[in-house]
C-alpha cells in the first residue's frame, strides 16, 4: 500500500519503506528493514533531508534548519527508527523539493538532538559521518528515502600530495592569524587534524566557499585533487584578506591622523579662546559680516535683507549644503557699490579739451555730451542719460564712449550683447539654480566699484531671442529713466537703483533695434568720415599707435598726407577707420622687418611707395569711363560701409515684354524697378519709343557687385534713367558722363527724398563724378557738408523726373 495511507505520526514498518520500490527489491525488505533500525553504522536506506545551501562534510556537527512540511515529517518519521538521515544540498535552479532536484552526493549524519524553535520550524544538531552516493529512490512522497552507497577516499601516498598537504597547513594557519574574524583556536583544531583528506574537508567546512564549490569538493574522492582545490580557495581568500587589511590599515591611519588633527585644532581653539586670543572661526566668520554689513551703508530693504540671511547663516552648521549659498549670496551683496560714487568732474572746458584730444570731428557728439555735463552741473540730481550710437562700424562709438567716462571722472565698463540668447544674462539666475549668479550689470557694477559708471552695451542690435527668452525684452526695464530706479535681479531680489548710470549703447542698425527699446534712447548717428578726415585721423592718431605697436620709435617712419590720401582712395572703402589702421600697419610692419633684417628702411613712405608695400590699388578705376553706350546710368547708394557709386546696365533681347531683374535685390528694390518700367511706359510716346520695344521684347536690368545684398527705394531715378537711355527712340540714347543720381521715383514721376546724402556725395566725389542729382528735399543735407569735400561737385535739385531728363541727357 502507498505511504499516504499511513498516519503521519505512526513509524514506517519495512513493509511501508519498500511498497513503492521496484519489484527485485521486494526480497531485500528484511535487510532495508535492518539498516534502517541500526544504531551503530549508518545504514544503506537513509531517510534524506534536502537543503537549499547546506553541505555537511565528515567530521562536521552543525545544526540544520527545518522548514515545516516535508523536512520536519522526515525527521519525526526517522527519528522513531534510527538515529541516522542522509543530506543531500538541492541543485541551482532545480524544480521543487523532489528526488530530480537534488544532487546524488550528499552525507550521512548521526542525530544527536532537536530543537524546537519559537516561530514553529525546527533544527536539529548533526554529526555528519560519510559520503554516500544515491543509488536508487525508494521513496519519493510524502518523505524521501534513498537507497545509498557509501563512498570511499582515493589516496596514493606521493611526494606531491605531502607538499599539496603542507601548503595548505600552511596557508591555513596564515589565513587564521590574519583573519580578524576568526578566534585564534582554530589554528589549534586545524593543527589536530589527521590525513590531507580531513584537512581539505575542514577547510570546505569552515572558511565561506560558496555552496556549488563546497558540493564539487564533496564529490572530489581524489584526496590529491581535493587538496588542490582548497589549496587554490584559501590561496584566492588570503590575498583578498590581506588586500582587505591594507584597506582598512590605510583608512584606520587617515582617519587616526584626520581625528587626531581635529582635536588638536579644537584644543588649540580652546586655549586662544581661553586667552582671549581668537575666536572660533564660524563666530569671528558672522562677526565680520556683521560689521561688512554696518560698512556698506545699505538701503533700508538691502540691510534687512541681509540681516535676515545672516541670521539663517549663524543656525546653520557650517558643513550644510545652504551654509556656502548663503554665504555666496552675502558676499554679493556686500560687494555691490550701493552707496558708493565717484567724483565727477565739474571742468565743462577740461572735458571739451579731453573729447577734442581723444576724437577728432563728431561735434554733435561732444557737444551732447557736454550738455549733459552742463545740466548735471546746475543738477545733481538729475537721472542718468540713455544715449544710442548709432552708425557704420569704424567710426569710433566704442572708443567716444571711453573717452566720455575720462572726460566726466566717471569709471567705464564695456560688455557686448552680440549674439546674446538667454534673458538670464541681463537679470541673473533664480538662487534656487546649482551655479546662479547675478546678471551682467551687477557684475559690471561689482567690477568698477561705483554706482555711477559709463556703461557701455556694444551692439545692441545684434540681440538674439530662443526658448531660453528673450534678452530685448529684459533691457526694457534697464533702460527706462523711470523704471531702472528700482532694478530687480533675479539673483539678489532686491531693488537696485541704476539711475546714476550713464547708459551707452551702440549700433550699426539702428532699424534693427526693437520699436520699443528704441523709444527708451537717445539716438546719435555716426556719420562716416569724409577722406580729408580720414587724413586728419590717421596723422594724429592712427600713425602714432601703429609705430608704437610695432616697436618703431616716433619720428622714424611718416606718412604725408598724399600718402595717407593715396591710401584712402586706392586701398580702402569704407566709413570708419579700421581698414585705414590696418593698411598702415602693413606698412609699418614691413619696415619693422627691413630694420631686423639689417636692410635700409624707408624714413618717409611716398604715394608711389604704396604698390610696393601695399600690391596694387583695390579700388576700381573711375566709374564715369565706363559708361560708353546707351543702358547705363550711375546711382548712388547708401551701405552699412558707408557710400557707394553702383553703375546700373539694361540690356534689351527679343521676348515676350518681360523684366528681369539681377543683382541680389530686396523686394523695395525690386518694386522700384517695376514702377520705373510703368513710368517709361507711360512716356513712351513723348521719348519716341516704339510699342514694339515692350511688346516684341524682354528687358533685363543688372545690379552689380552680384554678390552684395541691395535694397532701398532711392535707385529709383537711377532705373528710370537706365529704362529710358535703352529705349530712347528706340534705339537708345546714352546718359551724360559724369553725372549721378539719387532718389526715390512714384508712379506719376514725382522724386522723393531719400537717406543717407552726406555719405552718397562724398563716394561721388570718390568715384570721380561732376554732377549730382539729387532730391529738392535733400538739399538741407547737402549744407550740411563741409564746403571743401564738395568743392568742384554741381548739384541738382529736382521735384519731378521731367527734369532729370533735360539734366541726364
Amino acid at each position: 500500500m502507498g505511504m499516504s495511507d499511513q498516519p503521519e505520526n505512526k513509524p514506517l514498518s519495512p513493509e511501508v519503506v519498500t511498497g513503492d520500490a521496484r519489484p527485485e527489491a521486494v526480497s531485500n525488505d528484511r535487510e532495508e528493514s535492518k539498516a534502517v533500525v541500526s544504531t551503530d553504522e549508518p545504514p544503506a536506506v537513509l531517510f534524506v533531508i534536502p537543503h537549499d545551501e547546506l553541505v555537511l562534510f565528515p567530521g562536521m556537527m552543525v545544526p540544520v534548519m527545518l522548514e515545516a512540511g516535508r523536512a520536519q515529517a522526515t525527521i519525526e518519521h526517522a527519528h522513531n527508527q534510527t538515529p541516522f538521515i542522509g543530506v543531500l544540498k538541492k541543485r541551482e535552479g532545480g524544480a521543487g523539493a523532489g528526488a530530480e532536484g537534488l544532487y546524488e552526493v550528499g552525507t550521512a549524519a548521526r542525530m544527536l538532538k532537536q530543537i524546537k524553535l519559537p516561530d514553529g520550524n525546527a533544527a536539529v544538531v548533526v554529526q555528519a559521518l560519510r559520503r554516500f552516493r544515491v543509488e536508487r529512490w525508494v521513496k519519493t512522497a510524502p518523505v524521501l528515502i534513498a537507497r545509498v552507497a557509501y563512498l570511499v577516499d582515493s589516496y596514493e601516498a606521493s611526494v606531491e600530495v605531502e607538499a599539496l598537504w603542507k601548503a595548505l597547513e600552511r596557508s591555513l594557519q596564515e589565513f587564521i592569524k590574519i583573519n580578524p574574524h576568526l578566534p585564534d583556536e582554530m589554528g589549534m583544531v586545524a593543527l589536530n587534524i589527521e590525513g590531507p583528506a580531513r584537512l581539505a574537508d575542514f577547510v570546505g567546512a569552515n572558511f565561506g566557499m560558496k555552496p556549488a564549490d563546497r558540493q564539487e569538493l564533496l564529490e572530489t574522492l581524489d584526496v590529491k585533487k581535493r587538496l588542490s582545490l582548497a589549496l587554490e580557495f584559501l590561496t584566492r581568500e588570503l590575498e583578498v584578506v590581506k588586500i582587505g587589511n591594507k584597506i582598512q590599515e590605510d583608512i584606520r591611519t587617515r582617519v587616526e591622523k584626520t581625528q587626531r588633527d581635529y582635536f588638536l585644532r579644537e584644543q588649540l581653539k580652546t586655549i586662544r579662546r581661553e586667552l582671549g586670543e581668537e575666536k572660533d572661526e564660524r563666530s569671528a566668520s558672522i562677526e565680520r559680516y556683521e560689521q561688512r554689513i554696518v560698512d556698506a551703508k545699505l538701503p533700508d530693504a538691502a540691510e534687512k535683507h541681509a540681516r535676515e540671511e545672516l541670521r539663517r547663516l549663524s543656525t546653520l552648521p557650517p558643513e550644510a549644503a545652504e551654509y556656502n549659498v548663503i554665504r555666496t549670496y552675502l558676499d554679493w551683496i556686500l560687494a555691490l557699490p550701493w552707496s558708493v560714487s565717484t567724483a565727477e568732474s565739474d571742468d565743462i572746458r577740461a572735458a571739451a579739451r579731453m573729447l577734442d584730444e581723444d576724437h577728432y570731428g563728431l561735434e554733435d557728439i561732444k557737444t551732447r555730451v557736454l550738455e549733459f555735463l552742463s545740466v548735471r552741473e546746475l543738477r545733481p540730481s538729475l537721472k542718468g542719460s540713455i544715449l544710442c550710437f548709432s552708425g557704420p562700424p569704424g567710426t569710433g562709438k566704442t572708443s567716444l564712449g571711453r573717452s566720455i567716462a575720462r572726460a566726466m571722472g566717471r569709471k567705464f565698463y564695456r560688455f557686448s550683447l552680440g549674439g546674446m540668447r538667454d534673458e538670464a544674462e541681463i537679470k541673473g539666475h533664480r538662487r534656487t539654480y546649482i551655479g546662479a549668479m547675478p546678471g551682467k550689470l551687477l557684475q559690471a557694477l561689482k567690477e568698477v566699484g561705483a554706482n555711477n559708471p559709463v556703461l557701455m552695451l556694444d551692439e545692441i542690435d545684434k540681440l538674439g531671442k530662443d526658448w531660453r527668452g528673450d534678452p530685448s525684452s529684459a533691457m526694457l526695464e534697464v533702460l527706462d529713466p523711470e523704471q531702472n530706479a528700482s532694478f530687480l535681479d533675479h539673483y539678489l531680489d532686491i531693488p537696485f537703483d541704476l539711475s546714476k548710470v550713464f547708459f551707452i549703447a551702440t549700433a550699426n542698425y539702428r532699424e534693427e533695434i526693437p520699436a520699443p527699446l528704441l523709444d527708451r534712447m537717445e539716438v546719435i548717428d555716426f556719420r562716416s568720415y569724409i577722406a580729408d578726415e580720414k587724413v586728419h585721423i590717421a596723422t594724429k592718431f592712427l600713425v602714432p599707435k601703429q609705430l608704437e605697436a610695432n616697436g618703431l620709435k616716433p619720428g622714424r617712419l611718416s606718412f604725408p598726407s598724399p600718402t595717407l590720401r593715396k591710401i584712402i582712395t586706392g586701398y580702402t572703402r569704407e566709413a570708419g577707420c579700421r581698414g585705414l589702421e590696418r593698411e598702415i600697419a602693413a606698412v609699418c610692419r614691413k619696415t619693422a622687418a627691413a630694420i631686423v633684417a639689417g636692410k635700409r628702411p624707408l624714413r618717409v613712405v611716398r604715394a608711389s611707395d604704396l604698390e610696393r608695400h601695399l600690391g596694387p590699388p583695390k579700388a576700381g578705376e573711375e566709374i564715369s569711363t565706363r559708361i560708353k553706350r546707351p543702358g547705363i546710368a550711375v546711382g548712388l547708394a547708401w551701405t552699412p560701409a558707408g557710400g557707394d557709386v553702383m553703375l546700373i546696365e539694361a540690356s534689351r533681347v527679343k521676348g515676350k515684354g518681360n523684366l528681369k531683374l539681377t543683382g541680389k535685390l530686396g523686394d523695395v528694390m525690386n518694386e522700384s524697378a517695376q514702377i520705373a518700367m510703368t513710368y517709361v511706359r507711360s512716356v513712351a510716346a513723348e521719348c519716341g519709343i516704339p510699342d514694339a520695344a515692350f511688346g516684341e521684347s524682354d528687358i533685363h536690368v543688372h545690379f552689380p557687385a552680384g554678390a552684395v545684398p541691395k535694397d532701398g527705394p532711392s535707385a529709383g531715378v537711377a532705373i528710370t534713367t537706365c529704362l529710358l537711355s535703352l529705349l530712347w527712340g528706340g534705339k537708345g540714347r546714352r546718359v551724360r558722363a559724369g553725372i549721378a543720381m539719387t532718389g526715390e521715383m512714384t508712379l506719376r514721376g514725382d522724386v522723393l527724398a531719400v537717406g543717407g546724402i552726406r555719405e552718397k556725395v562724398i563716394a561721388a566725389k570718390m568715384a570721380g563724378m561732376k554732377a549730382v542729382i539729387i532730391p529738392r528735399f535733400n538739399v538741407k543735407d547737402v549744407k550740411e557738408i563741409p564746403a571743401h569735400v564738395v568743392r568742384g561737385l554741381k548739384f541738382h535739385p529736382v521735384d519731378h523726373y521731367r527734369e532729370v531728363v533735360k539734366l541726364a541727357f
